[in-house]
């Protein structure tokens, strides 16, 4: 007999909500209701095929995101990095907030990224390439920054046009009349 397990894909908010503008509130209890938050996060991620998540993604504007690139696979609560060395690197970005669309994006090269886990244990975790670019992306939207306001003026401004230009694109925040996240935080 096969073993159930219980997965929660959340819909994640597309660019124009308000919550992806909004800088998250740091988490100040390590409970239950975080460790689903992660499982929401990770779950999600999963299924969308994403190299990260974070939480005002799903809604809930709380400092929680998720990882899963270059073999390393985990989340941080309240997190921060530091920029290790002045290397910089330049190449395609794109978010499961902003679909289908990806832009040259450039970030630094090296980071550690120090924060707790769901139980509230430190972590650090030291990223280059992919997993320092999905930290610097990640950590954006925990203050409320997407990487299209990374963009040099010329890419950004063609950015713009092609999200305008996309078939999901309202111009509005998508209304939402209930949040399945129990997490759910205010706008």
């Amino acid at each position: 007999m096969a073993e159930w397990i219980d997965v929660t894909v959340t819909p994640i908010r597309l660019f124009g909500d308000p919550v992806l503008r909004t800088p998250a509130a740091p988490v100040t209890t390590f409970d239950a209701e975080l460790r689903k938050l992660v499982t929401d996060l990770m779950d999600t991620m999963h299924a969308q095929g994403g190299a990260g998540l974070a939480a005002p993604q799903l809604g809930v504007s709380l400092r929680v995101f998720t990882y899963n690139c270059d073999g390393f696979e985990g989340h941080l609560v309240n997190p921060s990095f530091d920029v290790v060395g002045d290397e910089e690197q330049i190449g395609p970005e794109g978010c499961l907030s902003i679909p289908g669309l990806s832009w040259d994006c450039k970030r630094h090269l090296h980071v550690v990224a120090k924060g707790w886990n769901q139980y509230g244990e430190p972590v650090t975790v030291e990223g280059s390439h992919l997993l320092a670019r999905c930290i610097q992306h990640e950590t954006d939207h925990l203050d409320g920054v997407l990487f299209v306001d990374r963009l040099d003026a010329e890419t950004r401004k063609r950015a713009m046009a092609e999200i305008r230009a996309a078939e999901w694109f309202t111009g509005t925040a998508p209304v939402i009349k209930e949040n399945p996240h129990p997490l759910f935080g205010s706008r």
